[in-house]
């Protein structure tokens, strides 16, 4: 069971401090609830119920983007079968706040564990997702003991919402790319009072947990990844050299890969806002846009494991209501910018990487900007393991973090 939020308070209030030598009123910690409104929920089903659908190439099947067949039969279920106020019901039993970091407002989930030495550690996730993905792992991270797990492998976790995302956003000034994000969450966990702590992601979030070690190692005490993104193809012709052959081999497999599927990646790195237009006015467009890494880019594909259409679904409706698709986008044009053509610094903190079905991580360009103590290799799950080997993915996080506390 969550603490609630009246517990909450016992530990997180108001805070005064000096600076330079003025009294500061520091931002509050509120508690938050979703409650969308009903007009905008009847809204999307009458918009939903007008779509304009393209043509479509027989048999083009999804040779040439998302296949029309399917995704007029989910957008179909979306308008007639699926139900928000469950999801947001379900969200809602978990406790949830908002402050104030750096002009932006931030909205993060965060769960006490039971256990009183438990190790803080802040998840953070990536796009097209929100923090709905983490709700199958927060009980087995927070309560091992009530999951069949050691009571001291239990953590503390902070969720936060990457700003521009969902109920963080939209941001209101540009800037905000991975080191911006990296620092509001190291003020995030010294706000909740947390010292040392433990980082982990996936997607953009396997590159923000990394950026708060390089910026706050005395804090952070090791970072988990999944779905490591920015380790799979060399920045940098030199790079290929400091490889070995099989590891060669798979950058020019990953390299050709990426090109055939980074239409959506180049178009939010460069021009995010032309495509934010679309995005906010259409929702078959948006869950179009959203679903090619939601099937794990082969829906046929049977060895991974498919994501509940409900989950889906959840996540683009997120978007939807919060009118934060555009703002999301922006991340991209943001972090591109920040660390165009360079890898990133080595980060002294020790490192543990998860690679699941589909991830395309390579250890030799992990090892340029981390210190890699744990390796792992799963045959399931995909791109979204907290949602497609959650059991798996806790087991790794537990054991990368138990000689570290």
């Amino acid at each position: 069971m969550f603490p609630t939020h009246t517990h909450y308070r016992r530990y997180v209030g108001l805070r005064l401090s000096y600076t330079r030598g003025t009294l500061c009123r520091m931002s509050t910690i509120e508690p938050f609830r979703i409650d969308m409104p009903q007009a905008d929920l009847d809204d999307l089903a009458d918009r939903l119920a007008r779509t304009r659908w393209p043509d479509e190439l027989p048999d083009a099947g999804w040779s040439y983007g998302v296949n029309k067949d399917y995704l007029a039969e989910l957008a179909d279920y979306w308008r007639t079968g699926y139900d928000w106020r469950e999801h947001e019901a379900r969200l809602n039993k978990v406790p949830q706040f908002t402050t104030s970091i750096d002009g932006q407002r931030i909205h993060f989930l965060h769960v006490r564990s039971p256990e009183a030495d438990a190790t803080p550690l802040v998840i953070t996730h990536g796009w097209p997702s929100t923090v709905y993905d983490f709700l199958d792992i927060l009980g087995p991270l927070t309560d091992p003991r009530a999951h069949g797990g050691d009571p001291a492998d239990a953590f503390h976790v902070v969720a936060p919402s990457l700003p521009g995302f969902a109920f963080s956003g939209p941001t209101g000034e540009p800037g905000w790319g991975v080191n911006r994000i990296a620092r509001a969450w190291a003020e995030l966990m010294r706000r909740l009072g947390y010292q040392r702590y433990g980082a982990q992601g996936g997607d953009f979030g396997s590159i923000v947990s990394p950026e708060l070690g390089r910026i706050a190692p005395e804090n952070v005490l090791g970072v988990h990844v999944n779905a490591l993104a920015n380790a799979s193809t060399p920045i940098d012709p030199g790079e290929l050299d400091t490889l070995s052959e099989a590891e060669r081999e798979q950058a020019r497999q990953n390299t050709m890969w990426w090109y055939g599927h980074s239409g959506y990646a180049t178009q939010m790195s460069t021009r995010p806002q032309t495509i934010a237009y679309a995005l906010n006015d259409s929702p078959a467009g948006q869950l179009a846009w959203n679903l090619e890494w939601f099937v794990d880019w082969n829906p046929t594909q049977t060895q991974r494991t498919p994501i509940a259409r409900d989950t889906i679904l959840t996540n683009v409706t997120t978007y939807w209501l919060t009118r934060t698709a555009g703002s999301a986008a922006r991340l991209y044009l943001e972090a591109a910018s920040e660390a165009w053509g360079r890898r990133p610094a080595r980060s002294s903190v020790p490192t543990g990487v998860a690679n699941f079905l589909g991830d395309r991580a390579i250890r030799g360009l992990a090892e340029l900007s981390n210190v890699v103590t744990r390796w792992s290799a799963f045959s399931r799950g995909g791109h979204f393991a907290s949602l497609q080997a959650p059991d798996l993915l806790v087991t790794d996080i537990r054991e990368f973090f138990r000689p570290l506390r």
